[in-house]
């Protein structure tokens, strides 16, 4: 069933945490040793969902706020340990924050799911101090063009996800006007620590195959 990106993770939102999902094992497995020095910062996390990464940094020592169009994502967030009250309904096009004031801002694949990319690129820079970071990752345009869907199955119903396909030169473009400066760009491919979730999953078969294809596509800029 052909959903919008809203309604399916109203949907999804509360078993988001309870499947096997190989492409957040891989973002985890490639992001977590570069989000180092987290301790004391503040860390904004556009498109949160369910909290996985903001309670990865309040754990880490980080002053934690979660942005999220989604209700029923906010409402699992919320019931994370230390997140409620850090939480908060809004537009990654039109953030409730005030300028300049993150040291980090992660938006975790959220991007295929925004159609004016260059305006969410821009209002993440606008939330970011000169000197910090931004980090963006989402669903690779070679699995895109390899025909992976945003889908996910509940209660025996396959739902697939409306999304808009950004190529890298455009999440570039977008990033050159905000005025941001590429510091690293990761292509993560599946691996053997992957290798277990499609076994659990009954896809052993197809892991070869999807292992060949660039699954996750990770950007990292910082404010001059």
């Amino acid at each position: 069933m052909r959903v919008t990106a809203i309604e399916g993770h109203r949907i999804w939102a509360a078993s988001y945490d309870d499947g096997l999902n190989p492409l957040l094992a891989l973002e985890a497995r490639v992001l977590l040793e570069r989000l180092t020095g987290l301790a004391g910062s503040r860390f904004l996390d556009v498109a949160c969902g369910t909290g996985r990464w903001t309670r990865m940094a309040q754990q880490r020592g980080a002053q934690v706020f979660g942005v999220d169009l989604c209700p029923e994502m906010l409402f699992e967030a919320a019931g994370k340990s230390g997140l409620a009250g850090r939480l908060s309904i809004g537009d990654a096009c039109r953030l409730p924050v005030a300028d300049s004031v993150a040291d980090l801002t992660l938006c975790s694949f959220a991007l295929g799911y925004i159609a004016p990319l260059r305006r969410a690129i821009v209002e993440m820079a606008r939330v970011t101090r000169k000197a910090a970071r931004i980090i963006v990752t989402d669903l690779h345009p070679c699995a895109v063009a390899a025909g992976w869907t945003r889908s996910f199955r509940s209660e025996w119903q396959v739902y697939e996800m409306d999304h808009h396909p950004h190529a890298i030169a455009d999440w570039e473009a977008a990033a050159a006007s905000a005025g941001l400066a590429l510091e690293w760009r990761l292509d993560a491919c599946f691996a053997e620590p992957e290798r277990a979730i499609f076994n659990r999953a009954g896809k052993d078969s197809s892991f070869e195959e999807l292992r060949r294809i660039p699954a996750v596509l990770a950007m990292c800029w910082s404010k001059p």
